[in-house]
């Protein structure tokens, strides 16, 4: 069984402890876990390792948030993996912070790094983790707060919250969405 974990981010030294980039976070928490290096290669950093009998790969995307699908659809079809063994980790408005949901499918919530999977996929019916970061900006300063580091305070949590998504991601390869979404979802 061979799965595909995406880390959605922004590429570049400015966005890296960004709350957009948590996505890219998260896959590097995993790969540190089993000691795995990513590489550059096509459109994304890429590494692979096996858990439990399975192959994962987890990629990011180095097209920038808004053209994520490009590198999904990419690696999904050179890899062989079907939709349903994708696991895309994506920062979320809707979901305050320390929430962190997994679903196996969904609406972009206007993130465009998810439009532009869905596009190029050609459905919004894969999985995904979202990793709850809040809405606690003033009006017109949402690109602000995404594209702002963490807070002090959130920081007390952080660490925990994104080894927590590391769990989930290799609970998802192991046992599969639903039994993952039953032990983690609140």
């Amino acid at each position: 069984m061979k799965y595909l974990i995406v880390g959605l981010g922004n590429i570049g030294p400015e966005y890296e402890k960004t709350r957009h980039n948590i996505g890219f976070m998260v896959a590097d928490a995993l790969a540190k876990k089993f000691d795995a290096k990513f590489e550059m290669d096509r459109l994304a950093y890429v590494t692979d390792f096996k858990n439990k009998g399975r192959s994962i790969t987890v990629i990011k995307p180095t097209t920038f948030m808004n053209l994520s699908g490009k590198a999904v659809k990419y690696w999904a079809n050179q890899l062989k993996i079907p939709t349903e063994n994708i696991l895309v980790i994506v920062d979320d408005l809707a979901l305050p912070y320390t929430t962190l949901r997994m679903r196996g499918k969904g609406g972009a919530a206007g993130h465009n790094g998810l439009k532009d999977i869905e596009a190029q996929l050609s459905t919004s019916a894969y999985p995904r983790l979202r990793f709850g970061i809040g809405d606690n900006f003033s009006k017109g300063k949402q690109v602000d707060f995404v594209l702002g580091e963490f807070s002090e305070d959130e920081k007390i949590d952080l660490y925990g919250l994104i080894d927590k998504s590391v769990d989930m991601c290799l609970s998802f390869s192991a046992i599969g969405l639903s039994r993952t979404m039953n032990q983690f979802n609140k």
